[in-house]
């Protein structure tokens, strides 16, 4: 970069003199299309739950999601990304409660699908930590997570997904090879349109605790997912993974966490022609809300958070604040 001029001939706070210049020269802009709303589902009737570490965040029964949903298109949010709690008396070493065509998940699709048709999109996850009894993303054998073993069953959970009417399929599992595996099952089915968007850079992170609590997860897991989520001193290989889903067949990827990662994702961006979303996750959505809440911040730092993603390279985010945040926009 070249920069002609100095001071006092070249003065940059010129630009930052009013408001509208502010607004004329700001190089990152944040909209409702950029935003991504996950939803909690969970079992039983005209239920709104409180989730204990996420303030205003909630699980909602299948029959209480209208308001939300409803709400999501009043504010145009594009998508939205759904996430079961799993009652423990359904949860197994093996997880088959993911591919029950009557799970929450499936249900909750055919009742948007059939309420709201295409107005909005569905992501859904594919992984079986919400479903198994140790909290794994896979089969667990004698502390071992099981690749090939368990890429089978997230071939079939995403299929079913995909025929009950999950717009985009997210692989979260960070198995090796389940992209291309989900793709090429995808278009023997004749479900060659629906879309993969895969955790392709998913974290080992400490930043998961309030998710895992949402899920049901959080006290079953036995041990840690540092065997197959990635290592977090690790830069180089984030490239790799990426180049691996892309081949796959994986139409986005996604970087998780968010505002630790912000290298990567911006990275990622620079590497690869393709959209790159990133996922503001729970830790850090509790770690805001708790600071806003004792007045260690104000809530400018939600808009901060989220044009740093921007900033970085995100096509999109996907972050709990979208429904709050939706209007301010």
């Amino acid at each position: 970069m070249i920069i002609t001029g100095k001071y006092p001939n070249l003065r940059l706070r010129r630009n930052r003199r009013y408001d509208w210049i502010r607004r004329l020269v700001e190089e990152n802009y944040l909209s409702v299309n950029d935003l991504v709303l996950p939803i909690f589902l969970v079992e039983g009737k005209k239920k709104k739950e409180k989730i204990v570490n996420m303030p205003n965040v909630y699980r909602y029964s299948i029959d209480n999601l209208s308001p939300i949903l409803d709400r999501t298109l009043k504010n145009k949010i594009p998508m939205i990304a759904l996430f079961p709690h799993t009652e423990k008396y359904k949860k197994s070493p093996s997880g088959e409660e993911a591919l029950n065509e009557d799970n929450l998940v499936c249900r909750a699709l055919r009742y948007i699908k059939k309420n709201y048709k295409n107005k909005i999109g569905v992501m859904c996850d594919v992984a079986l930590d919400p479903y198994t009894s140790h909290g794994h993303d896979g089969l667990l054998k004698n502390k071992i997570i099981l690749n090939d073993e368990t890429n089978k069953i997230l071939v079939q959970q995403a299929i079913l997904q995909a025929q009950m009417g999950c717009d985009v399929l997210a692989p979260s599992d960070m198995m090796d090879g389940r992209i291309g595996l989900i793709r090429k099952a995808l278009d023997r089915n004749n479900l060659n349109n629906v879309q993969i968007l895969s955790y392709a850079v998913k974290y080992a992170s400490s930043f998961y605790g309030p998710f895992r609590n949402a899920v049901g997860s959080k006290k079953l897991l036995v041990g840690d997912k540092k065997t197959y989520q990635m290592d977090y001193k690790n830069k180089n290989e984030a490239i790799r993974e990426v180049a691996l889903d892309i081949k796959e067949g994986a139409d986005m990827v996604m970087i998780k966490p968010g505002l630790p990662y912000l290298d990567i994702l911006s990275l990622i961006k620079k590497e690869f022609n393709l959209p790159v979303l990133a996922y503001q996750v729970s830790g850090e959505y509790s770690l805001i809300m708790n600071g806003i809440k004792k007045g260690i911040i104000n809530e400018n730092s939600i808009l901060e958070t989220l044009i740093s993603f921007k900033r970085a390279g995100a096509t999109a985010i996907v972050t709990y604040f979208a429904d709050q945040i939706a209007n301010k926009l």
